[in-house]
């Protein structure tokens, strides 16, 4: 079955799009949160995620003994992309509004996003480390020896971000890796066009931390973005939320055709 024909055959089902919509309300949720949430029994609600899973809507992750729930909406956006744009405005409303709804700001204080790409996890790997690969489709630098601990430059737009808080905290070649977010500098801000209050805003908050991980899928590798960390209504959350999609596109691209597509300064902002 076409992945196209999983996700339609997913969002069919009325119980799914309310443990989707759920999803959205409240993202990162156990099985049993949903269960009492929704009112439904525990083996319907496993059936289901299972089906929206299989579809890529969801994705999982585990936090020591719990099996955390989130909303993927990457195939949403592929939808969008492909249907809403051949048709009038009427008849492609519904998609629209499900796009806008899965979309919009989350309670969860991470952000989650999962794709899956035609490649090797080596091959992975070297575009999330590798300076020259990062600048294709990112237009970022990214300078490290890749330990832990040790502290990581970010070159962009002809400034180098390097902060002895800038570091590697996870590394675990072609499987995981982490580390903390970069520094929001007055040379950053002017070179993607950040005004001086969204700037104060920024710097304000505390450190995020953004994780990869990396799975072998079949002839694909599932790759699993966790950006955490946020405060609640954090402009850096809004802001990553709308930078990630565009720029995994980007790798997903770059990865199965060789091409990239040039990145537009909003979308390189936060991500």
């Amino acid at each position: 079955m076409d992945s196209m024909d999983e996700v339609f055959k997913a969002l069919a089902d009325p119980s799914r799009r309310r443990l989707l919509d759920s999803l959205n309300a409240r993202n990162g949720q156990t099985l049993r949160e949903l269960c009492a949430g929704l009112d439904m029994a525990r083996q319907s609600v496993s059936k289901h995620l299972a089906v929206l899973e299989a579809a890529n809507l969801v994705t999982t992750m585990w936090r020591g003994r719990e099996k955390l729930h989130y909303l993927n909406v990457v195939p949403i956006n592929a939808i969008a992309e492909r249907w809403i744009n051949q048709y009038d405005r009427r008849r492609a409303g519904a998609l629209a509004d499900l796009k806008t709804a899965l979309e919009s700001p989350m309670t969860s204080d991470e952000f989650v996003y999962t794709t899956y790409i035609r490649t090797t996890p080596e091959r992975l790997w070297q575009a999330l480390t590798e300076p020259a690969f990062t600048l294709r489709y990112w237009g970022v630098e990214l300078e490290s020896d890749w330990q832990v601990g040790s502290t990581m430059a970010w070159k962009q737009g002809g400034i180098t971000i390097e902060d002895p808080e800038q570091v590697v905290l996870e590394s675990d070649p072609h499987r995981r890796l982490a580390y903390s977010w970069h520094t929001f500098t007055p040379e950053f801000a002017k070179t993607v066009g950040l005004s001086d209050e969204q700037l104060a805003r920024a710097a304000a908050e505390p450190r995020s931390k953004v994780t990869f991980d990396l799975e072998q899928a079949g002839e694909m590798v599932k790759l699993t973005i966790v950006h955490s960390g946020f405060e609640p209504g954090s402009g850096v959350r809004e802001s990553v939320s709308q930078g990630w999609p565009a720029l995994l596109s980007n790798l997903k691209t770059l990865l199965e055709t060789g091409e990239t597509a040039r990145l537009e300064p909003q979308d390189e902002k936060g991500a």
